[in-house]
């Protein structure tokens, strides 16, 4: 993640913007403009920390001198009643800044450390955890960030770096097999210069292929579509709201016809099923809960001390 883009940028000036608005009134009633403060920031929970430069950069847009002491680091798990950062500036920065840095640190560190409890589930497979677009508009870099720091994967940033060819697709396409074919014509090209500007605009993630050819993944919903796709020349299938046992026929079925398919399993996949999926020996385990149902860590910021008044 590049902290100091305009995507960044832009996002934390539209956060101040919203909750500080014209000035902080309850600051400019009770403190000086001189008055200097030291603070921490609590976890009140055991987490995964995620997002602390994002927090440094919201005080150092209101206070350009705010000193910071990190006392946890991106991706690191941190116990209930630790101090994950400490910092020290003008007060009014710390106090107008609070929340906007906290709901950002609450936000991602909550990715975090619901995907490291997905992670942790399927530990000894050989299956991924990935995200999905199911992310809140304007924070889809940030929160799949969080997903890799939590130990997780990145399925496609959005709809210009992968093909996914879902049931509406397929059915405007004329089937399955006229999908594939289509999308295959398609992908031979390089991508076109709109395409990459596009890519480069999201801070230029890395994507799972090479940057100039698009990987094509279609979705099946049973055994018959299965084949159908595997006929067409599928390289990526990625198989809908299957119970585990419908998953483990499929994925066997793959490996039999064609080896070096990539399988993906999404839909319904949870914490209490992730590791009976896992177990089919798909490569992939996609889960929009991991940001659209992901619980905000909780912290706390404190003020230690204040100079001035």
């Amino acid at each position: 993640m590049d902290w100091n883009s305009k995507y960044i940028r832009g996002l934390i000036a539209a956060a101040l913007a919203e909750d500080v608005g014209t000035g902080d009134v309850s600051v400019a009633a009770t403190i000086t403009a001189d008055a200097r403060g030291r603070a921490h920031i609590l976890a009140k929970q055991d987490l995964v920390c995620a997002g602390l430069p994002l927090v440094e950069r919201v005080f150092l847009a209101l206070d350009p001198e705010m000193n910071f002491e990190r006392r946890a680091a991106e991706g690191h798990s941190v116990q209930k009643d630790s101090d994950v950062l400490r910092l020290s500036g003008k007060a009014s920065a710390i106090l107008s800044g609070e929340r906007t840095a906290l709901n950002f640190l609450a936000r991602l560190s909550g990715i975090a450390t619901i995907t490291h409890e997905f992670v942790e589930r399927i530990a000894g497979t050989s299956a991924k955890i990935r995200d999905t677009r199911k992310t809140t508009p304007g924070m889809r870099l940030l929160e799949k960030y969080a997903v890799t720091i939590g130990g997780g994967t990145n399925h496609r940033i959005g709809l210009f770096d992968a093909i996914l060819l879902k049931e509406n697709h397929i059915t405007l396409a004329g089937g399955v097999k006229a999908a594939l074919d289509k999308a295959h014509s398609f992908a031979s090209l390089r991508m076109d210069q709109r395409t990459m500007t596009a890519y480069e605009a999201v801070g230029g993630m890395p994507l799972e292929t090479e940057a100039n050819s698009l990987p094509i993944q279609i979705e099946v919903r049973n055994e018959s579509e299965l084949r159908e796709a595997l006929s067409a020349g599928a390289e990526s299938v990625l198989l809908d709201n299957m119970s585990p046992d419908e998953a483990r026929h499929c994925v066997r079925l793959i490996r039999k016809v064609r080896p070096d398919c990539i399988v993906e399993i999404s839909g319904g996949v949870t914490l209490a099923n992730v590791r009976a999926y896992a177990e089919t020996g798909a490569d992939y385990l996609s889960s929009g809960a991991l940001t659209h149902s992901a619980p905000h860590a909780d912290f706390s910021l404190l003020v230690d001390m204040l100079q001035g008044k």
